[in-house]
């Protein structure tokens, strides 16, 4: 099973993982609202700021995905979204999809009220 933490304050961000719930396979990831409960990060060294931030996914290998490589793991696994995770490994796609999600991602958590003030308690 996938691993998925995401941030359930943010609408878009709910309204796409709510989409991906809706059609995946049954038994198939673990979803984790960590803007209402970060504790599923603490033994991931991963600070809830730096997860509101960056979508991240954990595999049942242990690897981490963060940002674009995170959704392409998500896409792998649902049956129609399987076509663009294929795509995304052209060699040139990865990085200007990383590119344009770091930049929307950084725009949209400087302006959400509740990213700001995870920022704060980790300084």
């Amino acid at each position: 099973m996938l691993t998925v933490f995401y941030d359930g304050k943010c609408g878009l961000c709910s309204r796409e993982i709510n989409y991906y719930k809706s059609i995946a396979p049954v038994n198939s990831f673990y979803w984790f609202d960590i803007a209402t409960d970060p504790k599923p990060l603490a033994s991931l060294k991963i600070s809830q700021s730096d997860a509101l931030r960056r979508l991240h996914t954990l595999d049942e290998a242990g690897q981490l995905y963060v940002g674009v490589p995170a959704f392409i793991s998500i896409w792998q696994r649902l049956h129609y979204w399987r076509l663009l995770a294929l795509l995304m490994k052209l060699p040139f796609l990865v990085p200007l999809a990383t590119f344009v999600y770091n930049r929307f991602a950084d725009y949209r958590f400087e302006r959400l009220t509740h990213c700001q003030i995870a920022e704060q308690s980790t300084k």
